[in-house]
């Protein structure tokens, strides 16, 4: 039988390589989960009593696009926090943003770029969707550095101008996965205004805007509004996930200009899996509560000072400035990840399974992923001994 070549050269999901690398292997102690972002910080008190409410609205189909009362709720929320004003046909809710962050390609992504092979910029390291995304539409994924010396955001205006030219979309990720780096504005409009001048779309997935350390991130649909940007070079992706600890509710939007919603649109008509009305319901409400928000953000802050003063001294520690992981130097991901895991227990995830190599370098070799999702006590104890085994 004859199978299709485009993702035969994907490595392993990153979860499924580390399983390889450490189920063979007795934990040193008990286990500490610190890979998966799973947020653990308690849902919404509501969430249930809405869902009971609508019960029997999983008996209908749902609407693809979205419910009025949805749309309303996600408009109102990009309004009070970045300052936009979108019409409801300029939003889509998703079931999850992966889905979104993989259809993207698929809707806007041209077959042919100046009569060459489309270009599909990402950072490396990355969210892999991304990558498959590319694949699954013919495009070239181009693998560009986001290290220390960049900021841990790639400098795609430093690209060659005729790659550049070849660009069908680009992502960026603030605050970024997995290093917690935050694009500023002037680094966002940068973007913008490079998309404008070579005629591609920048997709910004911006789901762990809500968990910062000092200062709310600023957003791409608010800078876009301030310069002035044309719409259709512009989309964003964000959810519920990590804002409201509901992963499991699989709740997103995409939001964008009106001809490149359209296009998502229709190929979620044909293809896409549309939200259940119940999980809309709830959907709404969610977006429309900034109480709980400020809770779990404070909750992460607190995290954030619990491992600045686990590592307080470490030379090449950095906290996040967003998002809920902590990028850690090592020699090497993959031994120090397995030594953590026979000598204590403790469970971190290698940073070269985020990333590729390019030109004989993968530049998450030297990181481990660590994500603060656990309950405090149980990720100041894990987080002790992870200094202790890897640093001590």
């Amino acid at each position: 039988m004859a199978f299709p070549e485009r993702f035969s050269n994907l490595p392993d999901y990153a979860f499924p390589r580390l399983r390889k690398l450490l189920d063979t292997h007795e934990p040193g102690g008990e286990p500490i989960a610190m890979t998966i972002g799973d947020p653990q910080h308690a849902i919404p008190d509501f969430v249930g009593p809405i869902l009971q409410a609508h019960l029997a609205e999983f008996g209908k189909y749902p609407p693809n696009d979205g419910t009025p009362g949805l749309l309303s709720a996600i408009a109102g929320w990009i309004r009070l926090r970045y300052g936009a004003d979108l019409s409801p046909d300029r939003i889509m809710p998703l079931n999850g943003t992966r889905e979104g962050l993989f259809d993207a390609c698929l809707a806007l992504c041209p077959e042919v770029k100046n009569g060459a092979q489309p270009v599909v910029l990402m950072p490396n390291p990355f969210y892999q969707p991304y990558a498959a995304a590319a694949l699954a539409v013919g495009a070239e994924p181009v693998f560009v550095p986001a290290t220390a010396a960049t900021g841990f955001l790639p400098d795609y205006e430093g690209l060659p101008p005729a790659l550049l030219d070849r660009v069908g979309v680009a992502y960026v990720c603030s605050p970024a996965n997995p290093q917690g780096a935050v694009a500023s504005r002037d680094y966002l409009a940068g973007l913008i205004r490079l998309a404008e001048k070579h005629d591609f779309v920048l997709l910004s997935d911006e789901c762990y805007s809500e968990i910062w350390r000092d200062h709310a991130p600023v957003g791409a649909l608010q800078v876009a509004d301030e310069i002035g940007a044309d719409p259709e070079r512009l989309i964003v992706m964000n959810s519920l996930s990590k804002r409201s600890n509901l992963a499991g509710l699989r709740s997103g939007f995409v939001a964008g200009g009106h001809e490149c919603i359209a296009r998502f649109r229709q190929l979620r008509a044909y293809g896409g899996a549309p939200l259940p009305l119940p999980v809309q319901h709830v959907s709404a409400k969610v977006w429309s509560d900034e109480a709980h928000v400020e809770v779990n953000r404070a909750l992460y802050q607190e995290k954030f000072r619990i491992a600045d003063k686990v590592f307080a001294g470490l030379q090449g520690y950095q906290g996040p400035e967003g998002g809920f992981f902590l990028w850690l130097p090592v020699e090497d991901g993959e031994d120090a990840s397995l030594k953590l895991w026979r000598e204590t227990g403790v469970r971190v995830l290698p940073g070269a399974y985020l990333a590729r190599e390019v030109g004989g370098h993968n530049p998450g070799k030297g990181y481990i992923r660590v994500a603060m999702v656990a309950p405090k006590e149980e990720m100041r104890r894990g987080l002790t001994k992870l200094r202790d085994c890897l640093y001590g």
